[in-house]
């Protein structure tokens, strides 16, 4: 397929195998940012991607914009130009009450409470991440020295609407964090036969009190999310040089 993609307007050549899927443009760049011989490929609407090298293998950053609709139009496009490894480098809300916002999560799983995976899926089937990538990104974090967390993450649609009793449940059962991506990412993971893994930084948390102010979490969240970043790019060195191995 030769096809120029209607939403990330790019075509087979243009990206890598595999490839950075962050939410946000800024957050994309820093990541290419790392890369070897870096360019900015396109940019359209949400999507921005920057294609360059690492280990000597083409590797691409792409913007999917905020929830499952924008995420899954990106993941789809960029499957069908040659991308078949993803790290999703994201933010969250921590859902346990000790974690500090800048804690890195490395999510697992994840709860369907989104929308757009029921297209796809039954909501009986589960949100799983690729094995490989997961354990990539905890060796990754391990070697870093970072502490992180491990866990299912919870992802949902309504940013503005908390229901504090699914909340709580939630929370007891041992979900780590809140998002809006993971859930539709493992799922098209596991039905398009790609790789899908998760990494994300906490920006929130809605247990905390008293709560952090605004100036306060975007400066913790900045260095939790260059902690990510410095992970993500670790572990995609990692199955990198897995080769074909898999």
């Amino acid at each position: 397929m030769d096809e120029l993609q209607k939403h990330i307007r790019c075509r087979p050549g243009d990206v890598g195998r595999y490839v950075f899927i962050p939410g946000d443009q800024g957050r994309a760049k820093r990541i290419a940012e790392r890369f070897e011989n870096m360019k900015e490929i396109a940019s359209n609407r949400a999507y921005v991607v920057y294609t360059g090298m690492l280990n000597g293998v083409p590797v691409s950053s792409c913007a999917t914009g905020i929830g499952g609709p924008s995420a899954s139009i990106a993941i789809e496009e960029l499957a069908r130009v040659g991308a078949d490894c993803f790290i999703r480098v994201g933010s969250c809300g921590g859902r346990q009450k000790n974690m500090s916002i800048g804690s890195v999560v490395i999510a697992h799983s994840a709860y369907r409470g989104e929308g757009t995976s029921m297209a796809y899926a039954p909501a009986p089937f589960p949100a799983v991440a690729d094995l490989d990538v997961t354990n990539a990104l905890i060796r990754a974090a391990r070697e870093s020295g970072h502490e992180y967390y491990t866990g299912t993450v919870f992802t949902r649609d309504a940013y503005y609407v908390q229901d504090r009793e699914l909340n709580q449940r939630l929370t007891d059962m041992g979900v780590v964090a809140s998002e809006q991506e993971c859930s539709i990412a493992f799922i098209l993971g596991s039905i398009r036969r790609l790789r899908v893994g998760a990494i994300l930084g906490t920006d929130s948390n809605i247990w905390l009190d008293p709560q952090p102010t605004l100036a306060q979490k975007e400066e913790l969240f900045k260095i939790g999310e260059k902690k990510t970043i410095d992970i993500a790019i670790e572990a995609m060195r990692l199955l990198i040089s897995g080769g074909e191995n898999r």
